[in-house]
């Protein structure tokens, strides 16, 4: 798993906002479309795509993408 590919596919949840902007220290809470539901396709991305399980609590206690990465890569 690389870091590179992880935020292609978290960029991709989102629909509104130019990819560009991810970067392994972009803070997605600060995103215009971050949301609940964001959480949830999150959640699944992860599942689907590196078949770990995370939870709300877990994206919750994360500021950046990077960080949500290390914690999918230490659960694999």
């Amino acid at each position: 798993m690389e870091l590179k590919d992880f935020i292609e596919h978290f960029a991709e949840q989102f629909d509104e906002t130019d990819g560009g902007i991810f970067a392994a220290d972009t803070n997605f809470k600060e995103l215009d479309e971050w949301s609940s539901l964001m959480v949830l396709s999150v959640i699944a991305m992860v599942d689907e795509e590196y078949d770990v399980r995370i939870k709300g609590e877990d994206i919750r206690s994360m500021v950046t993408i990077g960080e949500l990465f290390a914690l999918v890569e230490s659960r694999k």
